[in-house]
């Protein structure tokens, strides 16, 4: 037993503490065997698949990258380092979180049914962390639950995971502390199956969703919020989330995994589709029927597919009307927030939970909606502080102003600051359609595929390329190698 398992083990009773010490190294020195690689893993020339089988499409996660490996006898071995970062919901919009590798969410792990891992994770935060494999079926040890499973990792430590994954579909890797999922802690952990899928599919993506509580003028999300005002797919905000292309015809798969506060009823314009996998794997045939819809709960994975058969630029959206905005605040009635804000107030009112009237001397300027405002009213407009972005006025008719409630929607073009090779061809105003969890699937002929498409690979854009800036820090204090 090393220095740190005897310290992780200090102070509790001698008996129980040596026999879960005693546990936890025979099951972690079960899991480091790099000779426990099967036969047709030595043979296969492709660690974990079989010679002969067929292979299956690499999934695009569009502005997130793929974690890199390499191979030690037979092993892939990847490097997993959770770190502050600076995401960009949109063009001006840093918020500091957390990720790994540079990237919030974390980088894709990409693997395939039968391969041997092994995954050194570094922590550089401030806290301790672990990594849960969510949905994998890995020894204990290995599963990276605190305490239960596994010694905590500490600020500049390492741990080692091991194991050999025999499932395959849609899964998941976060911390397992709480409020570090909030704060972006999470990436896509993708199984190929042995043998690919049928029908096979020409293009497969990936969407992270994730939710969070920005109060104005400040850079770090609330992760105490119950109610958010900026929504993301892939760390992005509409209109900032980069298109999904497709050529006409092709059958697509997109996958989609959750692991915030709400459950997103994920809805897909002009087409119908089959939900053929979950976060246990694939969906039995037998099982699948047509939406266009899916709603896509807390902790789970959808897998959707669908022939793209009608040319356009169909949304993929949340459908859940807050979710389709960005940097809202709570108001009542004409009334608006103006003037300083604060924190304050207590859980009950924080969670919208009021005692008698909204507009009370007792409750009337403290309305944060589980973000922790209170904030001055004054009669405005509803659209939040001054903006050059408020429905055109054209938009409402003469008499806008004299209907109860007008306006309630704000229309804020960007094309310019959001162009990118993957929306060429658009048309004017397109990107005031978007925002919050809300993106397109370009299904284009194949000249105008073709095109488009070259103009992608001209500037290295395919967004797996895009990960966020790293937020600067100092050197961990030690690396200690932890098994």
């Amino acid at each position: 037993m090393n220095v740190q398992r005897r310290s992780f083990l200090r102070g509790a009773a001698g008996a129980v503490g040596g026999l879960l010490g005693g546990l936890w190294a025979g099951q972690a020195e079960g899991q480091r065997r790099p000779d426990a690689v099967s036969a047709a893993e030595r043979t296969s020339g492709a660690p974990g698949r079989p010679a002969g089988s067929a292979r299956s499409l690499s999934v695009t996660v569009l502005d997130v990258p793929k974690l890199p490996y390499e191979i030690d006898k037979g092993v892939k071995v990847f490097k997993l380092v959770a770190e502050p970062v600076k995401a960009e919901f949109v063009p001006g919009k840093i918020v500091e979180v957390w990720g790994y590798n540079g990237s919030m969410p974390g980088p894709t792990i990409e693997v395939n049914e039968g391969d041997r891992l092994r995954v050194v994770f570094e922590n550089r935060l401030p806290e301790a962390q672990t990594v849960h494999w969510h949905g994998l079926e890995v020894p204990i040890a290995m599963d990276g639950v605190p305490a239960i499973s596994q010694p905590l990792v500490m600020p500049g430590e390492q741990f080692t995971y091991e194991f050999t994954v025999h499932q395959n579909g849609t899964f998941f890797y976060h911390t397992h502390m709480a409020m570090a999922e909030m704060i972006g802690l999470i990436g896509f952990f993708i199984i190929h199956p042995a043998q690919a899928y049928e029908p096979a599919v020409q293009k497969d993506f990936g969407i992270i969703l994730q939710e969070w509580a920005v109060l104005p003028n400040n850079t770090v999300p609330n992760t105490l919020s119950m109610e958010f005002n900026w929504l993301t797919f892939n760390g992005k905000a509409g209109p900032a989330t980069t298109p999904m292309l497709v050529k006409l015809g092709e059958r697509v798969r997109i996958r989609i995994i959750n692991i915030g506060m709400d459950h997103h009823p994920i809805h897909l314009h002009g087409m119908q589709f089959t939900v053929t996998g979950t976060e246990s794997g694939r969906v039995p045939e037998s099982a699948r029927y047509q939406q266009n819809t899916v709603l896509v709960g807390v902790a789970q994975a959808r897998d959707i597919e669908f022939v793209a058969k009608y040319p356009g630029d169909w949304m993929l959206h949340c459908h859940l009307p807050h979710h389709m905005m960005n940097q809202m605040v709570s108001m009542v009635g004409p009334m608006t927030h103006g003037g300083p804000l604060q924190t304050g107030k207590g859980m009950e009112e924080g969670m919208g939970i009021m005692k008698g009237n909204a507009l009370s001397d007792e409750n009337a300027p403290g309305f944060g909606r589980g973000m922790g405002m209170i904030a001055a009213e004054k009669p405005t407009s509803p659209i939040v502080g001054p903006t050059p972005h408020t429905m055109p006025r054209e938009h409402g008719g003469p008499a806008g102003h004299s209907v109860p409630g007008f306006p309630q929607d704000m229309w804020m073009p960007m094309d310019e600051e959001v162009t990118k090779p993957e929306t060429f061809g658009l048309p004017k105003d397109w990107s005031a359609a978007l925002g919050g969890m809300m993106t397109l699937v370009r299904v284009l002929p194949p000249k105008e595929y073709d095109e488009i498409m070259a103009l992608v690979k001209a500037a290295g854009s395919t967004a797996e390329s895009k990960a966020p800036a790293v937020h600067p820090t100092a050197p961990p204090a030690s690396h200690d190698h932890r098994h």
